[in-house]
């Protein structure tokens, strides 16, 4: 099988040659030049031999255009950071506008997927990275939104109506692009930051209008439940065909996920990156483990599910730091 035929072998529940496996880290050396960038995540695929491409953006990509203030390093080892949020008034929920795909760094980034679409390797799926609309409202607004959405609920609709219809565009432009599907990473389904309440109110419906815009047209679409204390029995039921999460770190893991969800599960890797201040930090096995631990670690999560409908990859961004001995690892462990 070629990477596509056994991706796909897996999603439509059959049994492929072997798991797939994947792994995708900040190259924050190359996140500011689109070319650059397709050009590094295509060398970094192909010399590890992985399945697919998960676009590695850098992560704050959709909030400068609306007004945060980055520091940005170009720098390995040293990834773009948050430091000054857009929001600094109420009335700032009320002054953003919807955006062009093509504008700023949600262009940037578009420009992304149009590079890998020349430059990738055939039958060599590639799915791009987006973020549940009230994720990227958290990174614009610092630490003031969970009072706001209680105290000012109308200002936070209107401006999650905004970067909906924004991330709506964007995902358009990428499928036109080519992309095979769209890894949407939602930062808020963790009860220690909401609750069902709210995210029945401020999360789920936005989260629904964006991934419709692109669950018809896309056949490899990842659904990521970031942190610990996660709302997976809502967030797995989304109607995407792969769930991802922390699961060596938070529950389920997946042998209690399989009792409740048939979806394909991505993830096996204990990778827990955490923002410490204003940069981030890693908790992470490929980093700090070697390479014989890694293919057992990588083991223990195939026996869970008996190595049916499972992707191997990790639970969030990799350690840059990892060595190429234990990402080498990973590939070997799925051999059969």
């Amino acid at each position: 099988m070629n990477r596509k035929e056994r991706l796909q072998t897996v999603i439509n529940g059959k049994e492929p040659d072997r798991i797939p496996v994947s792994t995708w880290m900040h190259l924050s050396e190359y996140d500011q030049d689109p070319r650059s960038l397709a050009e590094a995540m295509v060398a970094y695929n192909e010399r590890y031999d992985f399945d697919f491409i998960k676009m590695m953006p850098f992560g704050a990509y959709t909030v400068p255009d609306w007004g945060a203030k980055l520091n940005v390093y170009c720098e390995k080892y040293k990834e773009v950071e948050i430091a000054a949020p857009a929001i600094c008034e109420l009335q700032d929920y009320l002054r953003i506008e919807p955006l062009a795909a093509t504008y700023g760094t949600w262009g940037k980034t578009l420009q992304l997927s149009q590079w890998l679409s020349k430059l990738v390797k055939p039958n060599t799926p590639y799915i791009q990275t987006i973020f549940s609309p009230l994720t990227t409202l958290k990174k614009m607004t610092g630490d003031r939104l969970l009072q706001d959405m209680k105290e000012y609920p109308e200002h936070i609709h209107q401006a999650l109506s905004v970067i909906t219809e924004t991330t709506v565009n964007f995902v358009k432009a990428n499928i036109e692009a080519g992309v095979s599907g769209f890894f949407f990473a939602t930062q808020c389904a963790t009860y220690d930051y909401l609750t069902d309440e709210l995210f029945a109110e401020f999360c789920k419906p936005y989260d629904y209008k964006v991934i419709n815009a692109y669950k018809d047209e896309t056949w490899f679409n990842v659904v990521h439940i970031h942190g610990a204390n996660i709302m997976f029995d809502t967030v797995s039921k989304y109607p995407c065909n792969v769930v991802n999460w922390h699961d060596r770190y938070t529950e389920p893991n997946f042998a209690e996920a399989r009792k409740k969800c048939s979806k394909v599960f991505l993830g096996g890797l204990r990778e827990i990156p955490t923002i410490v201040g204003s940069k981030l930090h890693y908790e992470s096995v490929l980093a700090e483990e070697n390479p014989e631990y890694i293919k057992n670690h990588i083991r223990e999560a195939i026996q869970m599910v008996s190595g049916k409908g499972l992707i191997i990859g990790p639970g969030c961004v990799v350690d840059p730091r990892a060595p190429e001995a234990n990402l080498h690892a990973v590939r070997a462990a799925v051999e059969k």
